[in-house]
């Protein structure tokens, strides 16, 4: 027996008055973001939404996105996205990390290749796997450290971008360990010269105190970005 027509009226339809401002929310995201796979994205925003998560949405339109390294997909806003999801806990798993990650539409095959290049096994050590990030925004060691400088400070956008120096020591040091051209003696003058000048700044160091050129005496010349 075929089910009755059923006819709605303006005052059956129930609205919850929250949700123009969760659309409007929503679109204001979406814009922001420029996500490459929209549908996929909606699925994990709205997931996040529900759930009281960190929402995987840029805070602000990357005007440059068209400069950035198109083989890999990763900009600094989207590792930003996954630095503010990740960073609470010292590690995380392959399989959050992986969810993550295809969340904002990157390809799996970048992953992989970080992933690989660190090393890394069930768990991640997620600072370290955001050096890797870096690494694959800038074409050197000093402009991979820029990044980090930016995407980690708390000053507005425009400023010095000051991270703790203990921070970019440890980045600093687990990246150059990884490039074969770059020798430990080196690595370590570098962060010692960079001391008189952190402890000016209460243990902080920023961009211009180390780019575009690491002013230093060592056997090895300078490489600048």
């Amino acid at each position: 027996m075929p089910l009755p027509d059923t006819f709605y009226c303006a005052q059956q339809i129930n609205i919850p008055p929250e949700l123009p401002d969760i659309l409007k929310s929503f679109t204001k995201a979406a814009i922001r973001t420029q996500p490459k796979d929209l549908l996929q994205w909606c699925s994990a925003y709205f997931h996040a939404l529900a759930k009281g998560e960190c929402l995987p949405v840029k805070e602000r339109l990357e005007l440059n996105v068209a400069t950035q390294k198109t083989d890999t997909g990763l900009t600094p806003g989207l590792l930003k996205i996954l630095h503010k999801q990740l960073s609470p806990k010292e590690t995380c798993s392959k399989e959050e990390l992986q969810l993550k990650w295809k969340a904002i539409c990157l390809p799996v095959e970048q992953l992989e290749a970080l992933l690989s290049l660190g090393n890394f096994d069930s768990k991640i050590n997620w600072m370290e796997f955001f050096a890797l990030g870096c690494s694959a925004l800038g074409g050197s060691l000093v402009s991979s450290m820029k990044h980090a400088c930016e995407i980690l400070t708390t000053d507005e956008e425009g400023g010095p971008s000051r991270i703790p120096f203990n921070t970019f020591s440890h980045l600093y040091t687990y990246l150059a360990h990884l490039d074969a051209d770059e020798p430990e003696d080196y690595t370590e003058k570098f962060l010692q010269n960079l001391m008189p000048t952190v402890n000016k700044q209460n243990g902080m160091v920023q961009v211009s105190n180390f780019y575009p050129r690491r002013k230093i005496t060592a056997t090895k010349m300078p490489m600048e970005d």
